[in-house]
């Protein structure tokens, strides 16, 4: 079934990843630290810095905890995230330039959640008003940590969802089925009632479908056209 034949017959609910998906980085990881980390006297390349991110962001544990409040579940995300980017910095012989990595880490980690670093891609604003007319349910499921919240606020994104499932504060990450599960039950439906769109072949595509969820793989730079529900971006679904 192509995604525009599957887009004839709408579900209850569409969910969507967010990052990657809804909106994106104007530069690269290495050039916003390169930046910052100037402010703190340390010169580093922003290619090598983001290849040791990458690195660092892949070996690092799912961003899930277990803590149900929200304070609690802020000091995790923030002390996951300083650890990735404590790593980053260490692979580069650069982490003891430091006067104070805490001062450093924590005016990036406030960046991140501010309008600045992020865009929204254009066929997203249009889509989502076409499906909020056409009476869709709307949900985010996401591997990002509670600062989500103030990132589709900011972008002015955060009206159009009923719920915004993050797998830091769920204690459990995509591809994981529960993380789909949690947020079908928010939504009092089914798998089959809904449909995901990401653009992580793996957590998104691969997830959803194994919990008996439509999935549609968002592959913006068409690096291959070998897979069933592929998009080039979400207007093509109709």
């Amino acid at each position: 079934m192509t995604p525009q034949s599957s887009a004839n017959t709408l579900p209850k609910v569409i969910f969507l990843d967010a990052m990657g998906t809804l909106f994106d980085l104007k530069s690269s990881v290495g050039e916003i630290y390169q930046q910052y980390a100037l402010k703190y006297g340390v010169k580093a390349d922003a290619q090598l810095l983001n290849n040791a991110f990458i690195n660092s962001f892949k070996s690092a544990p799912k961003l899930a905890f277990t803590a149900t409040k929200q304070k609690p579940i802020e000091e995790q995300e923030f002390d996951w995230w300083k650890n990735v980017v404590q790593t980053t910095f260490f692979q580069l012989g650069l982490l003891k330039q430091f006067s104070d990595f805490t001062d450093f880490f924590r005016e990036i980690y406030t960046y991140f959640a501010t309008e600045d670093p992020w865009y929204v891609f254009p066929d997203v604003f249009p889509m989502l008003q076409k499906w909020k007319y056409q009476k869709v349910q709307l949900g985010v499921i996401s591997n990002f940590d509670s600062r989500l919240h103030e990132v589709l606020t900011v972008l002015n994104l955060e009206h159009f969802f009923t719920t915004i499932t993050i797998s830091s504060m769920e204690g459990f990450a995509k591809p994981d089925q529960k993380i789909f599960n949690i947020a079908l039950k928010k939504h009092q439906l089914i798998p089959q009632q809904a449909w995901h769109i990401g653009d992580s072949l793996i957590e998104d595509y691969q997830g959803a479908k194994n919990v008996g969820i439509r999935a549609f793989w968002l592959n913006r730079s068409l690096s291959s056209r070998k897979n069933e529900n592929q998009l080039p971006n979400l207007s093509s679904l109709g």
